[in-house]
């Protein structure tokens, strides 16, 4: 192998696959990345057996080939010659030599016969939408997965997809989130639940652009096409929570808030929770405004806000992180909590549209 390629073009792609690198695997050949020369270009490609990503570059390929590189030194190496032409010749050592300007590297490389392949889905089974959209949909409900092993199943983001619209739904027994979004095309009606871990990393390389991707579904595996940048994720295997029946549709109290006004009164208030430890806020809402409290040993914080209001007064508590995550992913000026006992749940929607919703369970208060 050997080719030669910008070295800003190279870095930028190496920082790009090697998020699919393993962090934790007793086969040292998943640390690394792939680098193939064809035809006029060099495919670099990394993958830990659940995520796998791909992108081309542009290269002079006086040589095709392919090897494995140790992927977190040569991202680091590769970053630091951004302003350089790069040649990369592979000699019969196996040995990677990078020639920049009058210097040299050399990096011994793994056998490329023992990586894992980039297995790009076969499938006619696609939906396309914008990727500003897909990323959106990705980050306004990524934040309510599961973190822990107890139900695998909800680590992932449930994606219902229809034939003119696209739903993501994510909880983790405290909170729920749900966003939907429409979608200019797609020839599949069908349930997945992919890995947070993978629509983490997907969200990171989108951009929020107008343009039109398609993700292609097969039965284990999703694939994001972004033309020279592809990623690949398994699918989790198993049945998802009926979520419809934990969202309710009556509300005996619903107050509209400032969205900013309100976090910034949860973000001081929450000062002493988080010292108490278990970032708890009580909310006491009646006549037109919301008191918002926190205790602890050191002392009280007591924040009132300005709402619109309609039904019931209602004292009710909760963790106020799940409360800061949520508002975070509202881009609207404001929202409107809707609650019905100081048991059931609180449930966040928009104002005007009816694109999001988030879901979130009380903690009991001792008084």
């Amino acid at each position: 192998m050997q080719i030669i390629c910008d070295g800003l073009d190279l870095s930028e792609a190496a920082i790009k696959v090697s998020r699919a690198i393993s962090g934790k695997t007793t086969n040292p050949i998943l640390e690394g990345i792939k680098l193939v020369a064809d035809n006029d270009c060099l495919i670099i490609s990394a993958t830990d057996g659940d995520l796998a990503i791909e992108k081309k570059i542009k290269a002079e390929v006086k040589v095709e080939g392919q090897t494995v590189v140790p992927g977190r030194f040569f991202v680091e190496f590769i970053k630091k010659l951004t302003k350089e032409k790069i040649e990369l010749s592979l000699n019969e050592k196996n040995q990677l030599k990078i020639r920049y300007t009058d210097s040299v590297g050399s990096i011994q490389c793994y056998n490329p016969s023992e990586y894992p392949g980039f297995n790009k889905i076969d499938s006619n089974d696609f939906f396309a939408m914008s990727q500003a959209d897909f990323k959106d949909l990705i980050n306004k409900t990524i934040f309510s997965v599961a973190v822990d092993d107890s139900r695998p199943i909800l680590k992932g983001c449930l994606l219902e997809i229809s034939e003119n619209g696209i739903n993501s739904v994510a909880l983790d027994g405290y909170r729920l989130a749900y966003c939907k979004k429409e979608i200019k095309h797609s020839t599949v009606k069908t349930n997945v639940i992919v890995p947070a871990r993978s629509l983490g990393e997907i969200s990171r390389i989108l951009e929020d652009l107008t343009e039109i991707i398609n993700i292609y579904i097969q039965k284990n595996a999703i694939m994001v096409d972004l033309k020279d940048t592809k990623i690949i994720s398994k699918l989790l295997e198993g049945e998802f929570l009926n979520y419809k029946q934990i969202i309710p549709n009556h509300f005996e109290t619903s107050v509209v808030i400032n969205k900013a006004q309100f976090e910034d009164a949860l973000d001081r208030a929450s000062l002493l929770s988080k010292i108490g430890q278990n970032n708890l806020v009580k909310l006491d809402i009646k006549e037109n405004s919301m008191e918002i409290t926190s205790n602890s040993d050191i002392g009280n914080i007591s924040e009132k806000v300005n709402v619109s209001f309609t039904g019931k007064d209602l004292k009710i508590a909760f963790n106020a992180r799940y409360f800061m995550e949520a508002s975070r992913n509202v881009q609207d000026e404001f929202i409107k909590l809707n609650f019905n006992l100081p048991t059931n749940p609180c449930v966040i929607t928009p104002v005007e549209s009816e694109g999001f919703k988030f879901l979130i369970l009380p903690v009991r208060m001792i008084n």
